[in-house]
């Protein structure tokens, strides 16, 4: 594979894994924001029960869309980035296979014979 792709797939890696990783520490922190200041009990705007480290608080349906979205956002992105980067490194891991036996086998060319030693 050209090393153009290379760059490419490891660029894409990068610019996933990286949003995806953000998206899991925005999604940690809001439900640990959530679970300190948010009420215990429904009142009249916080009907959407969510459990939050086996307590259920009670969010508004913005506050529970923001943190749904942060964290599917999150392990999707992430894992779309695992993915592109686990390609790059079997490639980049048959390139140096395939680069290790072709070292040998030069190696085994350049072995002196009985003619050449005199």
């Amino acid at each position: 594979m050209k090393s153009v792709q290379l760059g490419l797939l490891r660029f894409i890696s990068l610019m996933c894994l990286l949003p995806g990783l953000f998206g899991l520490v925005a999604s940690a922190s809001l439900s640990t924001h959530y679970f300190d200041t948010r009420p215990r009990a429904a009142d009249e705007d916080r009907t959407v029960p969510r459990t939050v480290n086996g307590e259920v608080i009670y969010l508004t349906a913005e506050e529970d869309g923001q943190l749904d979205f942060f964290r599917y956002y999150g392990v999707r992105v992430f894992s779309v980035g695992l993915a592109v980067g686990l390609l790059y490194l079997g490639i980049m891991a048959t390139q140096l296979e395939r680069w290790q036996r072709s070292e040998v086998n030069d190696i085994d060319d350049e072995e002196p014979g009985p003619e050449q030693y005199g």
